[in-house]
């Protein structure tokens, strides 16, 4: 049962925007049962709320091992440094890691999450293995190393084993590439085997590393196979210019385009990162339903380029946004440098707003956009406040340093383009609280050990 089941929000952003004084009630089944605005006086037994209202966001691309190498990759002694350098850095963290030190890795990080406004995570897990590349006795023993420190932290999660069998168009997998290697079958079966274990919180979705790593035939064997599901499909795809080139030379076609000739793209499909799209691709995107996953923080420490997020805007693509590399664990971050990115490129200023269509600010167009494609992302079947939604919420604090004195209207520009701090005071996952007064109940546990684990891959 949820922790209240009645609250009152004396502001709350609805799919209709931001309405007052909002009433709440929480179902038996931690979902949105009831949502009615104007209520001006709240019920005797309601928690009346200490601040406005805003849906949880989904973080739709997530490798939780990587947050083991966050701060360790800023330094270059080459003459050069790139994706694929870091890459290299990065697998040797990956080569190390034990399934009890990933799920420390990854409850320190759905902490820092939940503390960041996610309160669902979208895993794409490729360490699968055991370090010398034999599968687990139980060859989900990763998968469920991530479930643990989900379910300890209270953070929702939806797994996505990978498909993952090539380091190239023409090249077999590398030696240090031992721990990812799944065939269309055994990524099938590990989707399959989650979903029926029926976790709380927990949902089950399949990915494809990228084009360049899996072969065309596994990826029509994985489409034969997923037929009649109806969970999330996510993919890499058209990240770095090198990729696109080498598809070219190996398919003909740039990557995405290729996805839309084959006839794979649908609603299910997320393609994430989606850098280097032209209009024609993003056009195709459009008209299949698929969606898109910005990661603008692990981009731009990537070096990877920048989106065409105007026209991926225009043309109506869901969109949603991933913490990725976790460079960066907060959504507000992720959004304010997805529009100073085009600011920087553009010498123009709020270039996400569209007061052509009634949105002129910048936070509520990306806000509103990345919490509508949240459901499809996560494997749910709607996201937000509204009534059949799971009751996913942050409460702000009213006390934040860059929201006094300002008009409520304003809430989410400040949040987003006015100073950092921790605006969220309290945070729900399906009707519980897993934060109150910015304190999550495991925090100092969960940090010891991860800083255990630091000091060993160290």
């Amino acid at each position: 049962m949820p922790d209240r089941a009645l609250l009152w929000a004396p502001q709350a952003w609805t799919p209709a925007g931001w309405r007052e004084r909002v009433l709440l009630r929480v179902g038996g089944d931690g979902r949105w049962a009831e949502i009615a605005p104007d209520v001006a006086v709240p019920p005797a037994d309601a928690l009346v709320l200490r601040g406005p209202l805003l849906p949880g966001i989904v973080d739709a691309h997530s490798h939780a091992f990587q947050r083991a190498f966050a701060g360790r990759a800023e330094r270059r002694d080459a003459l050069t440094d790139d994706f694929w350098s870091w890459r290299d850095r990065m697998y040797r963290v990956a080569l190390r890691i034990s399934p009890a030190q990933l799920r420390a890795i990854a409850a320190q990080l759905y902490v820092e999450l939940l503390k960041g406004g996610y309160t669902q995570v979208c895993e794409f897990h490729y360490l699968q293995h055991d370090v010398d590349g034999r599968p687990y006795s139980d060859p989900l023993e990763m998968s469920w190393a991530l479930a643990d420190a989900a379910a300890e932290t209270g953070i929702g999660l939806t797994l996505l084993p990978v498909l993952y069998e090539r380091a190239g168009f023409a090249s077999a997998l590398r030696e240090d590439q031992r721990r990812f290697k799944a065939s269309a079958e055994s990524v099938w079966v590990a989707a399959t085997e989650i979903a029926a274990i029926r976790r709380p919180l927990v949902n089950a979705g399949l990915a494809i590393h990228s084009l360049r790593a899996a072969l065309p035939t596994s990826i029509g064997e994985l489409r034969r196979h997923a037929e009649a599901f109806a969970g999330p499909i996510h993919i890499h795809v058209a990240e770095q210019t090198a990729e696109v080139d080498e598809c070219l030379q190996a398919t003909g076609s740039r990557p995405i385009e290729w996805l839309a000739k084959e006839g794979l793209l649908d609603a299910r499909w997320q393609l994430v990162h989606a850098t280097h799209a032209v209009p024609a691709e993003i056009d195709a995107v459009a008209s299949s339903g698929a969606a898109v996953v910005l990661c603008p923080s692990t981009e731009a420490n990537l070096g990877d380029g920048l989106v065409d997020l105007r026209r991926w805007l225009a043309a109506g693509v869901p969109t949603t946004i991933g913490s990725d590399s976790h460079v960066t664990r907060d959504w507000r971050e992720e959004l304010r440098w997805l529009d100073y990115g085009q600011r920087l490129a553009l010498r123009q200023r709020n270039v996400s707003a569209a007061p052509q269509s009634g949105v002129p600010s910048t936070a509520e167009r990306l806000f509103g956009r990345v919490v509508d494609g949240g459901a499809a992302a996560a494997g749910e079947a709607c996201w937000g406040l509204f009534v059949g939604a799971r009751a996913d919420a942050l409460v702000v604090d009213a006390r934040e340093d860059s929201l006094l004195g300002l008009a409520p209207g304003l809430t989410l520009d400040a949040l987003l383009f006015s100073s950092p701090g921790q605006p969220w005071r309290d945070v729900m996952v399906a009707g519980r609280w897993v934060i109150r007064a910015h304190r999550h109940e495991h925090a100092e546990a969960i940090a010891r050990r991860f800083e255990a684990v630091m000091h060993e891959l160290a």
